[in-house]
């Protein structure tokens, strides 16, 4: 099992910047795929970034490709949602997800992933 904890989340404004960490326990975080997912209220649950255990593939929603990156870091069991370019639409609980895979790639549903963070709110003004 692997547990999860975001932070990094706040308050700025359009056009501005945030670096989302998410801090993962257990020995075998090398074993995992992890994604960063998002929730706006009243809205489902969607997928903003995923990456491959040895971070060597990652896939991005549409909606933050070219603005947000993700990165890991593996001898430190932690992930990074690097965000730029803020807008308001991004604003939303984001979540932190890990599932255990042997294959190369990522999972970009929810379905997919087994394990949750508690989720960090990051709120856009305009």
């Amino acid at each position: 099992q692997v547990q999860l904890v975001e932070s990094g989340g706040g308050l700025v404004q359009a056009g501005g910047s945030l670096r989302l960490s998410c801090a993962a326990s257990g020995r075998t975080f090398s074993s995992y795929v992890m994604g960063w997912f998002r929730q706006a209220p009243g809205k489902e649950r969607e997928f903003v970034a995923a990456i491959s255990r040895s971070g060597g593939m990652r896939n991005y929603a549409d909606s933050v490709k070219g603005r947000f990156t993700i990165s890991r870091d593996n001898a430190k069991n932690a992930v990074y949602l690097q965000m730029n370019s803020l807008k308001p639409e991004d604003t939303a609980a984001y979540y932190c997800a890990a599932e255990y895979a042997q294959g190369i790639g990522t999972l970009t549903r929810v379905y997919e992933y087994d394990y949750w963070g508690q989720g960090t709110q990051v709120t856009v003004s305009s």
